[in-house]
């Protein structure tokens, strides 16, 4: 394996289907998931996540970092203060995060999924 990989692979197919853990609560949000970088163990995923504007609650089962590139959403931890992210900000969940995220623009981000 290389010790570099581009992650941005217009080659790769979405998922289209909801993540395990992430139920919709409001409207009637859609998302894409593209997983364009898998480590050999399977433990680190990065790539790009799309949504939709509505309501999800998830559930993680991974520590994840987003850089959100474009679109709005306030996302909410149980029992947490709601933190907005937009275009250009980034966030560190860990894999203990349950809480909502509340779409308020149709959004696209980027992460690193490290299960």
């Amino acid at each position: 394996m290389t010790s570099v990989t581009k992650i941005i692979d217009k080659t790769v197919e979405p998922i289209e289907s909801d993540l395990d853990g992430w139920v919709k609560q409001t409207g009637k949000p859609t998302m894409k998931t593209w997983i364009e970088y898998k480590s050999e163990d399977g433990s680190i995923l990065s790539g790009r996540w799309e949504a939709t504007q509505g309501t999800y609650h998830a559930t993680y089962g991974g520590w994840e970092f987003v850089h959100i590139m474009a679109g709005k959403a306030i996302v909410t931890a149980e029992g947490g203060e709601p933190l907005t992210l937009s275009a250009g900000e980034s966030m560190v969940f860990e894999n203990t995060f349950v809480g909502t995220w509340e779409i308020i623009e149709p959004i696209t981000k980027h992460f690193v999924l490290k299960l």
